[in-house]
C-alpha cells in the first residue's frame, strides 16, 4: 500500500519511512500541510499517517482538506503529550485513530493495515452506489420527468409511505430507488419484493421469515424482508398481488413497526420505511374486495404517478442514447451508433411496455447490426407494424387498458382456467397465453 507522512521532523518521517518500506508498503513523506495537499492532488495514497501540529497549518484543518481531495482515504494521527482532547475532536471529524509520540511502530502498522481494509471497503461501498446510481438513473429532460423527480425530492426526505402507481415497464423501481437514495436512509439496505412473483403458499415466510424447523425442508431459521430492511427502505412492488388473507398482517406491521416470524413467539421491532408500486387501479380492487381498504390508505400517503412513454416521448432520443451506452459494452458488442432518422422511427412508436420495451427494442437492434451505425432499415425489422398517430395511439392504449382488466377479469371469474377462458373470450390457448404474458398477467401463487 502507499502511505503518506506528514510530520515536520526529519527523524519521524525518516524512521518511519524506513519502517514502512522494511515491511513492504511505498513510503512518501511531507513536512508541511501544504506540500502534503499537493502530493495528495498529483496521486493516490492507501493511508496518510498526519502530525496534529504542523508549522502552516492546524492538524484538524488540514485533516479537512486532505478529506476534500479524498473523502476515503484514512487519516491517522499522530499527537504530542497531552493533547489527546485535540486528537479526540479530530476522530469526530473523520480521523481514523491517533497514536501519542514517539509512536509504537508495531502498532502503527496494524492501525495502518485495519484502516487500508476500511478505505478498500468504502470504496468499493462507492463504487457500488455509484453504479446502481446509474442502473437507476431517471433518464429525460420532459416536463413529466421533471416533475416526478421534483416529487422525489419533496417527499425523500420524509418518512412518509408512497404509493408508485404506473403501466407496466414505465420505471417505478426507478422512482423508489431515487427516494430512497435521496432519503436519510441511503447508507441502508434498499430491499425489493416482487409480489406478483411469490407462490401464495410462501409469501408471508418471504416477507416475514420463519423460524427453523417449523415445517419440512425448513433446516434453518429464515430473515424474512421486513428484517432485511431494518433501518433502510421496503419495496413492496406489484402491491396488489398480496393474498387478502395476509394483508392484516402487513398492516400491523406497518401500524406498530413490529412482526413476528412464521412459527415464532416473539414479536421484533422493526424501522422500515415502505414504498409500494402497481400497474393496477387499486380503487377498482377495493370495491371487488381483493384489496383492504384500511392498508390500502395505510400505503396510499404520498401518491405518485409514473407517465408512460407515449406522454413523454421527447425523452426517446435520450433514452435510445444512454441503453445503447450499456448493452453494447453488457453484450460484448462493439458501439453502436444510430442515425437520426432511426430515432425519429423509434420515436414514432406507441411503447406498449414502455420503458422496458424500447431496451428490449434496442438491444435487439444492437444484436442484428453489423455495421457501427443503426438504421431505418434495421428499425424496420424489429418494429412492430403497428405504429400509430398520436390521436390514434391514445385510442389504442385505452383499448389495451379494456382488454388487459377484461382478461383478467375473466381469469379470476374462472378460477384461472385458461381452455374455459379461451373459449369464453374467443381466442386461442396459445393467442390467450402470448397476450397475458405482453400484459404482465400471472396467476398468483
Amino acid at each position: 500500500m502507499r502511505i503518506l507522512i506528514v510530520d515536520d521532523e526529519k527523524n519521524i518521517r525518516t524512521a518511519l519511512s524506513r519502517f514502512f518500506e522494511l515491511h513492504g508498503h511505498n513510503a512518501a513523506s511531507a513536512e508541511t500541510a501544504e506540500e502534503a495537499l499537493m502530493q495528495m492532488r498529483k496521486s493516490s495514497f492507501d493511508c496518510v499517517v498526519l502530525d496534529l501540529k504542523l508549522p502552516d497549518l492546524d492538524g484538524i484543518q488540514a485533516l479537512q482538506k486532505l478529506k476534500e481531495i479524498d473523502p476515503y482515504v484514512p487519516v491517522i494521527l499522530l499527537t504530542a503529550h497531552g493533547t489527546t482532547a485535540r486528537a479526540v475532536e479530530a476522530i469526530k471529524k473523520g480521523a481514523f485513530d491517533f497514536f501519542e509520540k514517539p509512536a509504537d511502530e508495531e502498532k502503527l502498522l496494524i492501525a495502518v493495515k485495519n484502516a487500508y481494509q476500511l478505505f478498500r471497503f468504502n470504496c468499493e461501498k462507492s463504487e457500488t452506489f455509484r453504479e446502481l446510481d446509474r442502473k437507476y438513473e431517471l433518464v429525460g429532460k420532459s416536463a413529466a420527468m421533471q416533475q416526478l423527480r421534483e416529487q422525489i425530492d419533496l417527499v425523500a426526505g420524509k418518512n412518509s409511505r408512497v404509493l408508485i402507481t404506473g403501466e407496466s415497464g414505465t420505471g417505478k423501481e426507478l422512482v423508489a430507488y431515487g427516494i430512497h437514495r435521496k432519503s436519510t436512509r441511503r447508507e441502508k439496505p434498499f430491499v425489493k419484493v416482487n409480489c406478483a412473483a411469490i407462490p401464495q403458499e410462501l409469501f408471508e415466510s418471504e416477507l416475514f421469515g420463519h423460524e427453523k424447523g417449523l415445517f419440512t425442508g425448513a433446516l434453518q431459521q429464515r430473515i424474512g424482508k421486513f428484517e432485511q430492511a431494518d433501518e433502510g427502505t421496503l419495496f413492496l412492488d406489484e402491491i396488489g398481488e398480496i393474498p387478502v388473507s395476509l394483508q392484516p398482517k402487513i398492516l400491523r406491521a406497518l401500524q406498530e413497526s413490529e412482526i413476528q416470524r412464521v412459527g415464532g413467539q416473539k414479536e421484533m421491532r422493526v424501522d422500515v420505511r415502505v414504498l409500494a408500486a402497481t400497474n393496477r387501479k387499486l380503487e377498482e380492487e377495493l370495491k371487488r374486495g381483493a384489496f383492504r381498504e384500511d392498508l390500502y390508505y395505510r400505503l396510499n400517503v404520498f401518491p405518485m404517478e409514473v407517465p408512460p412513454l407515449r406522454h413523454h416521448r421527447e425523452d426517446i432520443p435520450a433514452l435510445i442514447v444512454y441503453f445503447l451506452d450499456r448493452i453494447c459494452p453488457e453484450n460484448n458488442i462493439k458501439m453502436k451508433h444510430i442515425s437520426p432518422e432511426a430515432v425519429e422511427l423509434l420515436g414514432g412508436y406507441d411503447y406498449p411496455g414502455n420503458i422496458r420495451e424500447l431496451r428490449n427494442l434496442l438491444e435487439r437492434l444492437a444484436i442484428i447490426t453489423l455495421e457501427d451505425t443503426i438504421g431505418t432499415a434495421e428499425v424496420k425489422r424489429v418494429l412492430p407494424q403497428r405504429s400509430e398517430t398520436a390521436p390514434a395511439s391514445l385510442l389504442y392504449s385505452k383499448l389495451e387498458d379494456t382488454e388487459r382488466e377484461l382478461i383478467r377479469q375473466t381469469l379470476e371469474e374462472n378460477r384461472w382456467h385458461i381452455s374455459k377462458v379461451a373459449r369464453i373470450l374467443g381466442l386461442e390457448r396459445s393467442h390467450l397465453y402470448k397476450k397475458m404474458k405482453r400484459y404482465g398477467i400471472a396467476r398468483p401463487g
